[in-house]
């Protein structure tokens, strides 16, 4: 019989010379990769392990599971190198051979730039190293296949036909035996066996994510040599263009989140208990999906979800930039997902890839997603595919009309435009094309705690947090045609390339803080939203110090009143809406404290008036060249603190742009040759760690002139910004 030895422990690790000896999962980039700078160590480390004999499980053959190095990972095996794996997240195996008293496990794992594995350009950080488990496989000669892309070698398929639920099970051998499949306490013979379930319990998203067993045994004269099992469920789905997602029959709309899985520190190298206070964490915010964004993720998250309900698009890295020299590893990663995770009843789509077009669109890029779709289908003829496009890929891009269904990445409110334009964005595409399902698979702004009473675009506070998901909420209320749409993101997560809010390396779009000790008032938005539980929260609460005479409350329920009071005298009860958001003025004289009812709950907040704004509040940028106070904002005239969408809105304004836009141009020339010698090859400009293209200054139209010089990493003193603010200063705004 098979057994499995997981070894984790006391692995000796060397990078660039210095060794040391620690426990698996880890990696090198917990810290480096975290704090900004984009500078975080890319390279190979090597990771070495000695077993002895009696160290390896039972068996007459060996093998090594690797569930997620990254990204390239060579193997050897007293000193016989076995085999390389390209791809970071996804599970891969080796064949052990030739066993001595004394083995020697040697990993050489390298998360350096390439131009062939997948991804190379993205807004997150590539943590380097053996981040999830390493496991020892023995088996008898005869067993269930271990060389199947890190798949179990089962492959579960219901199909539900009135109230007879027909499943299917595909078993995979290497060597001799027969084989018996036990389902239901049903017992069939061979390996491709069908088995059929009348009055089959379903596995229903949140409201019951019931979960059946297939086991499958290899039997040889008698004795049961091998033995394989998995969960799976039993349901039915379709994705409608004008319904959206249907479950087992019934309208079942996909509202949630995405997730990075990285922590503080730890990066990837995750333990269950942290999967499953994420998980913990998605359920009491009332999400029934998730994105599992941009890799493949952990089968303990997987499970999760399978146990908890939720609906899952899973993906691989291919994103950002397509790579000529990375078609096959992206062919490669997309087999090793579908295999690795087919019988999960939680995952409904398969996504191809991820703002692709961000560098650019074209035949290749065509090509490979045709590719892609047609390897998923062959693959896995009963999900669809997906694919998450960047805001400015134009709808009518012969690549948006690839997959069988589709999903916009869009910021208006944050990058660009305003954050009212998501319904009409989507009316107009739904419009267009009335066949094609149509979701959300990224929006979302950023929050520090940065406070203020007027919350603006791009001031990165928790109030203008709250507000753009409280109008995005609306504008998703009013569109039941929209199959899924998943919030960008569940968590803050580790982006060394950037520079922003006040905290480098970090991407704050979380409704949570990424140690996940904080929840924003965003979450309690969406929980008061989608919760079946009863949820009462005033927003704010961090927000105590106040100039103002008359002051805003925001309160979050889904209960049908809210009465407020101060300190002790009620200010007015509201009857809930259409929408689970309550808004009261009340005086801010002295000290205040703040009680909302509602029904059985109540929750507290405290305020105190002040005549000078609490400086602690105001965002403060890191090595920032220019303060706010510094700048001159005359009443009726642009500044730097004006966006370059509203500054171009007038002709005068377009004007003054092309001015500021030859001083930028004129500071982001890189002179330094990419090699010795070569004056042709030259470093092009970034922003927050991309390229400049014409697609991402589209974005930056929603960007304060302010912001944009900022994130280009220091190339601007602050009398260069001075003097395109009196540019600025000469312009008037739009009446």
């Amino acid at each position: 019989m098979r057994e499995t030895k997981i070894i984790n422990s006391q692995w000796d690790f060397t990078k660039q010379g210095e060794r040391v000896t620690l426990d698996l999962p880890h990696t090198w980039n917990g810290k480096d990769g975290q704090d900004g700078g984009n500078d975080y160590f890319r390279g190979t480390c090597t990771y070495e392990k000695t077993l002895k004999r009696e160290d390896f499980p039972l068996g007459e053959e060996f093998y090594l599971q690797f569930d997620g190095v990254n990204s390239s990972a060579t193997v050897y095996f007293n000193g016989e190198k076995l085999t390389t794996h390209h791809g970071g997240y996804s599970a891969f195996r080796v064949k052990l051979e030739n066993i001595k008293d004394e083995n020697k496990i040697k990993v050489e794992v390298d998360n350096s730039p390439n131009d062939f594995v997948y991804p190379q350009q993205a807004d997150f950080t590539f943590y380097g190293g053996i981040y999830r488990s390493v496991t020892l496989i023995g088996v008898s000669h005869n067993h269930f296949s271990l060389d199947r892309f890190g798949s179990n070698a089962i492959a579960v398929t219901p199909d539900i036909k009135g109230n007879i639920a027909s499943v299917n099970v595909k078993t995979f051998t290497q060597g001799l035996g027969e084989i018996h499949v036990f389902v239901d306490g049903k017992e069939l013979v061979g390996s491709d066996v069908t088995f059929e379930i009348e009055s089959p319990h379903l596995w229903n998203g949140t409201k019951d994510p019931f979960l059946y067993t297939a086991t499958a045994q290899l039997v040889v004269d008698g004795v049961v040599e091998d033995e394989v099992s998995t969960k799976f469920g039993i349901r039915s789905f379709k994705i409608d263009a004008e319904k959206g997602f249907i479950l087992n029959g019934e309208v079942y709309p996909l509202r949630g989140v995405s997730r990075h899985q990285d922590r503080p520190e730890i990066g990837n190298a995750l333990s269950y208990e942290h999967h499953k206070e994420d998980m913990d964490l998605i359920c009491e915010m009332g999400a029934n999906t998730i994105r599992l964004a941009h890799y493949q993720h952990a089968q303990e998250f997987y499970d999760l979800c399978d146990e908890r309900g939720m609906v899952v698009w899973a993906e691989i890295p291919y994103i950002s930039k397509h790579l000529e020299n990375g078609v096959e590893n992206t062919k490669t990663q997309m087999t090793e997902l579908i295999y690795q995770n087919y019988n999960h009843p939680s995952i409904v789509v398969w996504g191809l890839s991820n703002e692709i077009t961000m560098a650019g669109s074209g035949k290749s890029v065509v090509d490979n997603h045709r590719m892609l779709n047609s390897l998923a289908h062959s693959l896995d003829s009963t999900r669809p595919t997906t694919v998450a496009v960047v805001t400015m890929c134009p709808i009518d891009d012969e690549y948006v009309h690839i997959s069988d269904v589709v999903s916009y990445n869009h910021y208006f409110g944050w990058y660009g435009g305003k954050v009212d334009m998501y319904g009409p964005w989507f009316d107009k595409f739904h419009k267009k094309y009335p066949n094609k399902p149509i979701g959300i698979s990224e929006y979302g702004c950023e929050a520090l705690n940065w406070h203020t009473s007027t919350p603006e675009q791009g001031d990165y506070t928790e109030e203008y947090q709250a507000y753009y998901h409280e109008e995005v909420i609306k504008q998703i209320i009013d569109r039941p045609y929209l199959w899924a749409t998943h919030v960008w993101n569940m968590f803050d997560f580790a982006a060394d390339a950037r520079a922003e809010g006040g905290e480098n390396g970090m991407n704050h779009k979380g409704l949570v803080t990424f140690d996940r000790k904080y929840k924003k008032d965003s979450f309690y938005a969406y929980k008061a939203w989608l919760s079946s539980e009863p949820v009462l929260h005033i927003c704010s609460k961090r927000y105590v110090d106040r100039v103002e005479d008359k002051t805003s409350i925001t309160v979050y329920s889904n209960l049908d009143e809210v009465e407020l009071f101060v300190n002790g005298e009620s200010v007015g009860a509201q009857k809930k809406g259409k929408y689970p958001f309550f808004k009261f003025e009340i005086a801010n004289v002295g000290e205040s404290v703040i009680l909302a009812k509602a029904g059985e709950l109540t929750d507290e907040a405290h305020i105190r008036k002040v005549d000078k704004f609490n400086e602690a509040y105001r965002m403060k940028e890191e090595g920032a060249v220019i303060n706010w106070f510094e700048i001159n904002t005359p009443t009726g005239y642009y500044s730097v603190n004006d966006t370059i969408g509203d500054i171009m809105s007038t002709l005068g304004g377009k004007i003054a742009m092309l001015r500021i836009g030859k001083m930028m141009l004129g500071a982001l020339k890189d002179d330094k040759p990419k090699e010795k010698g070569d004056k042709k090859k030259k470093k092009g400009a970034s922003f927050a760690g991309f390229s400049f293209n014409t697609g991402m200054l589209k974005l930056a139209y929603g960007f304060t002139v302010k912001r944009a010089v900022s994130m280009t990493g220091g190339k601007f003193t602050k009398e260069e910004i001075l003097r395109m603010n009196a540019i600025l200063n000469k312009v008037k705004k739009k009446k």
